[in-house]
């Protein structure tokens, strides 16, 4: 399986280039984690993402291949914003390419469950004027 990571400061591109490529790939998913404006009942103006990024790409590999063995997929795509992110902008971006969309779709919900519990990034609110 393919496997591309990346932490950016900068916005993240709405197109992205999807991992993996083959005219067996029938499902294409993509899902884009934008900032929300209320953080803990508070109004905010962004977040700021703190990111251990060595390790970040050492679990997300380890949790992709574990996750494979379920949802076998051609190729995993993670995109991860570091620093301030404005409300409306999107944190993180997932793509995932696979031969049927159960597989697809199983990969992209079971990967955003564990990268939320054992992928060291930090985030803080950054608070509305």
């Amino acid at each position: 399986m393919e496997v591309h990571i990346q932490f950016c400061a900068e916005a993240i591109a709405r197109l992205q280039p999807f991992p993996g490529s083959s005219e067996a790939l029938g499902a294409r998913v993509e899902f884009f984690g934008t900032v929300r404006g209320i953080e803990k009942d508070a109004s905010i103006r962004g977040l700021r993402y703190e990111i251990y990024e060595s390790m970040a790409e050492r679990q997300i590999r380890r949790i992709v291949a574990e996750l494979g063995v379920t949802y076998p997929c051609a190729g995993v795509s993670v995109v991860h914003r570091k620093g301030e992110v404005l409300v409306g902008e999107a944190a993180v971006y997932i793509g995932i390419a696979s031969s049927h969309r159960r597989e697809a779709f199983g990969m992209l919900s079971a990967l955003m469950d564990r990268f939320k519990q054992e992928v060291p990034i930090w985030k803080a609110e950054v608070l509305a004027c």
